[in-house]
């Protein structure tokens, strides 16, 4: 087998999380590592066991390289993407995709012509019971959609001294709980129902208008043990919670909430999808199960099994019910997907992962949502 050699760039949280779900893929090999410098690159390849660093620009010259993982800030997407897809290089990009619209525009154009498999990380989609309500909407069980009911709860930044690069404008954008947690919502939201989001009308809160900034370095979802001397007061702009009500295209309505300030609350992601025939209802924290509701008989529970779901939602599942799978299976499962078409070497005609195209959709939501809330009115899509 010719594997496909497959360099990473960022080391935070996600990159090694990439690192994660490629190394459990059976035709990729994870090659390469990039950092800011030749010396952090070499320190963090060789924590991660791979043989090979360098920084970007060494990166695209590897001819060996196919494909190019980018798990850095926010604010370096853009750029990145650009410089990977002009060196020939098939582009995963974390989301996302780009800081504005203009850039996004830009890269969706730019790979449509060079015709390299290009994807954004929105691998929440991956979780098979996701796509299981997706899969029973197509089939007519869930009926005309009467509503949608949608929250992102986590709570590393609930104290003031919480402090991460994404709380800085520069280089996160001007949203954050929406741009962060709120766009794999709003993306999850319209794969599962078909619908388009048409108008938004949103209202955030920043919770800690002053956030104090460790002037030591700290890992993101590390406890904080510094002393007061260890911090600098900072100002915060962007938002540490959010509501949004929804408007969508066959006339139907939602809410979402996002908050990254909710004790107790790790990594929520709740949807609950109301049609005329059923209600669907799916947790993150209990991926394994989703609640089927009925009016004229009892409800629902169904497990996660290969035997269980409907066909098309098996490749989705490793292992047989009762074993679970989670957040580390959304990414493999994901790459799976863009794996298959990068051995074909083209971007394929009808996606069934997540594109430069749907990152550039929800860039457009969350521009939306950020203008609804500066206006405080109804913003048209």
């Amino acid at each position: 087998m010719n594997k496909i050699k497959v360099g990473v760039v960022g080391t935070g949280f996600i990159g090694p999380a990439h690192i994660e779900a490629l190394r459990r893929l059976p035709n990729v090999e994870v090659t390469a590592l990039c950092e800011v410098t030749a010396e952090l690159a070499k320190q963090k390849a060789d924590g991660l066991g791979i043989s090979r660093s360098y920084t970007f620009d060494e990166l695209l010259k590897q001819e060996d390289i196919q494909a190019i993982h980018i798990c850095t800030p926010n604010f370096l997407h853009y750029s990145q993407s650009k410089a990977a897809l002009l060196a020939g290089k098939h582009v995963i990009c974390e989301k996302p995709l780009a800081k504005d619209l203009v850039e996004a525009e830009e890269l969706v154009a730019l790979a449509a012509q060079t015709g390299l498999v290009n994807a954004v990380h929105f691998n929440l989609r991956y979780y098979p019971l996701a796509r299981q309500m997706k899969s029973m909407r197509e089939k007519g069980e869930l009926g005309e959609i009467y509503s949608f009911i949608g929250s992102y709860l986590q709570d590393w930044l609930f104290y003031e001294t919480d402090y991460n690069w994404r709380l800085e404008p520069d280089k996160s954008g001007d949203s954050r709980a929406i741009a962060d947690i709120g766009s794999h919502l709003m993306d999850i939201l319209e794969y599962i129902t078909g619908l388009k989001t048409v108008a938004v009308m949103a209202d955030f809160n920043t919770i800690h208008k002053t956030r104090k900034k460790p002037l030591k370095a700290v890992e993101t979802y590390s406890g904080k043990m510094l002393a007061p001397e260890d911090y600098a007061d900072v100002p915060i702009t962007t938002e540490d919670h959010a509501n949004v009500l929804l408007r969508f295209d066959n006339g139907s309505k939602g809410v979402i909430t996002v908050s990254q300030v909710s004790a107790g609350r790790k990594n929520r992601m709740s949807l609950e999808i109301s049609g005329s025939k059923k209600t669907f209802t799916w947790c993150s924290e209990s991926p394994n199960e989703m609640w089927i509701g009925n009016r004229d008989k009892s409800n629902e529970i169904l497990m996660r099994d290969p035997s269980l779901v409907n066909e098309d939602v098996r490749s989705t599942i490793t292992f047989p019910g009762g074993h679970n799978e989670g957040f580390p299976d959304t990414s493999k499962q994901m790459f799976k997907e863009v794996y298959a078409a990068i051995t074909e070497g083209k971007q394929p005609e009808n996606p069934t992962f997540p594109t430069f195209a749907d990152g550039y959709r929800e860039l457009l939501i969350c521009e939306k949502i950020l203008e609804s809330n500066k206006a405080q009115a109804w913003v048209t899509i």
